[in-house]
């Protein structure tokens, strides 16, 4: 039966772009998975406090940690799309439930998945528009060309005087990249901003030759922040004290008890974690630049709780 034409054709796109998505992991072998959206051990972020749930649950940021006990057990290429939670996040490019696709892969380093992640926006926008260039927000966008890819140091040096990898200050960092870095990348091609100070890589491997940076990167496009990928760190006792470390910090700057630790991951990095590296992105996000959206209510069915 034929749909009718739809008062809203962002809906329309957004189940386009989502069959691109999958048709593109299917075709290299990744394995779809669906992991819980509840959580008793949510991983520990500094400045972000989870949405409890009750019965000791918190609804999920990431199913990060499920994929990576998937993984251990042996599975070698798996991928989710699915409905995640962050409390207190609201505005124009922000909501507290959003839609994440994230995927894993063993033998592969944050490198190997940038190369992915450029093929999978072609994929998405040849599906959208039929074509690797388009229009949003006034900018000309095109994901066919060529990337621009930033080291963290660089681009700080440049735009704001200072390297956070030989003296880090978190404050300062927070601050400089939104108000001076990221305001200068293209408004045209997709940057990539790689190597992170190690502060800001909790799950993430360091960089051989230089433990001040972990192998982490962040793609920005039309002066959106759409993805996230690194190196997965495999150490369980680094790890564990990476998690202390975090969730002694975020009680800190919350106020509240310091979260569980998850048992059960830590248990899977101590079976054996083979190398691997992982990416989340942001479905809301990549919808709204592939529809010209200019805020992220555009592009969800719902925007606000029923």
């Amino acid at each position: 039966m034929t749909q009718p034409s739809s008062p809203r054709p962002a809906l329309r796109l957004r189940a386009q772009t989502l069959r691109a998505l999958r048709a593109h992991f299917e075709a290299q072998d990744y394995l779809e998975v669906t992991t819980p959206l509840r959580t008793r051990a949510p991983a520990p972020e500094e400045h972000l406090a989870p949405l409890a749930c009750g019965n000791g649950c918190w609804l999920r940021a990431s199913p990060e940690l499920y994929h990576k006990r998937l993984l251990a057990e042996g599975w070698r290429r798996l991928f989710e799309i699915g409905p995640c939670f962050r409390a207190g996040e609201i505005g124009p490019r922000h909501y507290p439930e959003y839609t994440l696709l994230e995927w894993y892969r063993v033998g592969a380093d944050y490198r190997d998945l940038l190369a992915e992640t450029q093929d999978l926006l072609r994929a998405a926008a040849q599906a959208v528009h039929g074509a690797h260039r388009w229009t949003y927000q006034g900018h000309a966008l095109d994901v066919g060309g060529p990337w621009d890819i930033l080291r963290v140091s660089e681009a700080f040096q440049a735009a704001a005087g200072w390297d956070p990898a030989a003296a880090f200050d978190p404050d300062r960092f927070d601050l400089d990249l939104v108000e001076r870095v990221e305001p200068s990348f293209s408004k045209t091609r997709p940057t990539v901003l790689m190597d992170y100070p190690a502060p800001r890589a909790a799950l993430a491997r360091l960089k051989p030759g230089d433990p001040r940076v972990a192998e982490r990167w962040e793609l920005y496009l039309g002066g959106i922040e759409l993805a996230n990928a690194y190196s997965e760190l495999i150490d369980p006792a680094v790890q564990r004290a990476r998690f202390e470390t975090a969730r002694a910090a975020q009680a800190r700057a919350t106020g509240n008890p310091p979260l569980p630790l998850d048992e059960n991951f830590l248990a899977a990095l101590d079976t054996g974690l083979p190398p691997c590296a992982g990416i989340a992105l942001g479905v809301d996000r990549l919808v709204m630049l592939l529809t010209d959206a200019p805020v992220i209510a555009d592009v969800l069915a719902f925007a606000e709780p029923d």
